[in-house]
């Protein structure tokens, strides 16, 4: 499975990395920003996902309502500190798949993994 990981902070992408090779995921693009994710997911087309919402140049929520736009329909996980509910609900509506809020564990990220594939297989 092809994981597109979206988030501006390295460290934060590196350790997302580090866990997805843990659950046996090896094929993963990098993007800093939603700018940056949009230049390369026609390129690589990633079966899932994980966008961060604060971001320079393109935040999270404007690139996947961009993403969705385009026709694009991979799962997307907002992998985020927002947890506000009404923020929630605002991802929700742009065509998040799913939300997990920072910090989170391996077993947290493989459990919402398997929801959110889970979820699209059987829709």
């Amino acid at each position: 499975m092809k994981v597109l990981l979206v988030d501006d902070s390295r460290t934060i992408r590196n350790i997302q990395k580090s866990m997805l090779a843990q659950l046996g995921y090896s094929e993963i693009q990098e993007a800093c920003d939603g700018l940056d994710a949009m230049s390369k997911v026609d390129a690589f087309q990633p079966d899932l996902l994980l966008v961060d919402w604060n971001m320079p140049k393109m935040d999270g929520l404007s690139f996947v309502r961009e993403y969705r736009s385009k026709g694009h329909r991979a799962p997307i996980i907002m992998v985020t500190t927002e947890a506000d509910r009404g923020r929630v609900v605002d991802a929700i509506k742009a065509g998040v798949s799913d939300y997990l809020v920072k910090p989170f564990t391996p077993d947290g990220l493989a459990r919402r993994i398997k929801e959110t594939m889970d979820r699209v297989a059987a829709a």
